[in-house]
């Protein structure tokens, strides 16, 4: 029996430059990064992951888990203060993009409450997680692809 190759990948990440962080507001911070990560497209409408993330870094602040409903109540409310559409406010919506950061290490689940993860500062858990395991073992799994097609291809 032949072995059937899936092209659904185990793990990725998008990566982005973008100019130095300087004199922006916190919310094109925010935004910044996201786009920076690929949590976001640039051109993107729908930029709600924005917003959550802002709220789930206020919470760091006050050293505060939140679950999916107060999420979802802080977004809106943070939504209609800046006078941005609703779009993508629906609590399943929310919990996927909940799922989105915490495949980055960027956010934890604990106990059906989400924080940022153990409170540590992004730059941190980015380093420590995000960097260290998923993005080593993305390049590890590259550079064997590219060793069995310098083989295959002598």
């Amino acid at each position: 029996m032949r072995e059937v190759l899936r092209d659904t990948p185990l793990a990725e990440i998008t990566l982005r430059r973008y100019e130095k962080p300087t004199k922006i507001s916190d919310r094109d911070l925010v935004k910044k990064f996201c786009l920076s990560v690929g949590l976001l497209q640039p051109g993107d409408s729908r930029d709600v992951i924005v917003d959550l993330l802002e709220v789930l870094l206020n919470g760091r602040q006050e050293k505060k888990v939140l679950s999916s409903e107060e999420v979802t109540k802080k977004v809106l409310e943070q939504r209609k203060r800046l006078k941005l559409p609703q779009w993508g406010v629906a609590g399943s919506n929310i919990r996927r993009q909940l799922k989105r950061l915490r495949d980055l290490f960027l956010v934890e689940k604990v106990k059906n409450t989400y924080r940022i993860t153990e409170f540590e500062p992004v730059g941190s858990s980015f380093a420590d997680r995000t960097e260290k395991f998923l993005l080593l073992s993305i390049l590890e799994r590259v550079k064997e692809y590219a060793k069995a097609l310098d083989e295959r291809f002598k």
